[in-house]
């Protein structure tokens, strides 16, 4: 399984970003997906994250209302950031896991995530 996230950068507080990870090597419908960051000195907490099989979601609520998880039908997760402020600054990881391992909740916990991208950077000033 391997995870190719894109689309950071450096943004204005309130602009929008798009994060885009490209996943291979495995079926979506068999995994949970999910975004998460990391700012320095800061523990690595989730974002956002999606269950291949029935496509709901969940979204951490520091977010919520201001990000948005989705994926297309063949191997793209994808992460719509709107609003953005400073605090969102961050290394962004998207990752996955078998759908078996985890329940809803136990999504927004990293530990339980078997595959990581190498991460994109974002900046809010």
């Amino acid at each position: 399984v391997q995870l190719v996230e894109s689309g950071g950068g450096s943004v204005q507080a309130g602009g929008s970003l798009r994060l885009s990870c490209v996943i291979a090597g495995y079926t979506y419908s068999t995994y949970y997906m999910g975004w998460f960051r990391q700012a320095p000195g800061k523990e690595r907490e989730a974002v956002a994250t999606i269950d291949g099989g029935k496509s709901l979601t969940l979204v951490a609520a520091s977010v919520k209302g201001r990000f948005t998880i989705s994926r297309d039908n063949v191997y793209t997760l994808y992460l719509q950031m709107d609003n953005l402020r400073p605090e969102d600054t961050a290394m962004y990881y998207c990752a996955a896991t078998p759908r078996w391992r985890v329940t809803r909740a136990q999504s927004l916990t990293p530990t339980n995530y078997d595959y990581w991208g190498q991460g994109t950077q974002v900046t809010v000033s």
